[in-house]
């Protein structure tokens, strides 16, 4: 069991990181609703006012998780890969192979920490929850679709709305990790990426010589 060091921290950000990484983690595994602010300190090993220091609501700490821990889990689970991919599509594809290697590796599924969160929070009464959310998906499609126009100035995927596929990759990766979860395999992933692959072949253009 974690101990508690009650002693003054001389570096605050380090404590707020920890009790922001064991929140997620929890969150992930449990549920925002079933993890306890007192699980979160045990776990963290910090005491109630380090913990209240930084965060001093249970909605503070989990509006935290999906802002600063979610969005950080996406950019570089999703975006880093995709934009230092050489195209869009080979990011795209790039992704659900890591992702299902690391399932293999784990031989665990505990979810997209945005997909589960979203299908817990999304609906609440509290808005504030679905906005975060919201603006979590909103940065990573924008991510796509920008790297997808960049693709199509160089006469890759032209007759494709990068819009359109954007949405079309989250909500499929999104759909493929909830399948991942239930059935504990990466099949519902490495099926996903094959159909990918057979869409963007077929669309794929002749890049533009300068």
């Amino acid at each position: 069991m974690p101990t508690i060091d009650r002693r003054r921290t001389r570096d605050p950000v380090a404590v707020r990181r920890k009790i922001l990484d064991v929140a997620m983690d929890a969150f992930q595994a449990s549920g925002y609703h079933s993890t306890s602010t007192h699980e979160v300190m045990r776990l963290a090993g910090v005491t109630s006012g380090a913990l209240h220091h930084h965060f001093p609501t249970k909605k503070s700490l989990g509006l935290a998780v999906i802002q600063d821990g979610v969005a950080r889990a996406i950019e570089r689970t999703w975006i880093q890969p995709l934009v230092s991919a050489r195209t869009a599509t080979a990011g795209i594809l790039t992704v659900f192979d890591q992702v299902a290697e690391s399932i293999e590796a784990n031989g665990k599924v505990l979810g997209c920490p945005l997909n589960n969160l979203s299908l817990e929070l999304a609906a609440a009464p509290d808005a504030d929850f679905r906005i975060a959310l919201h603006a979590v998906f909103e940065h990573w499609h924008s991510a796509i679709e920008e790297k997808l126009r960049a693709d199509q100035a160089d006469g890759y995927l032209e007759r494709i709305d990068p819009n359109s596929l954007a949405v079309l990759v989250i909500g499929t990766y999104s759909g493929a990790m909830t399948m991942a979860k239930a059935s504990q395999t990466s099949a519902p992933l490495r099926a996903c990426a094959q159909q990918f692959k057979q869409l963007f072949d077929s669309h794929a253009g002749s890049p533009r010589l300068p």
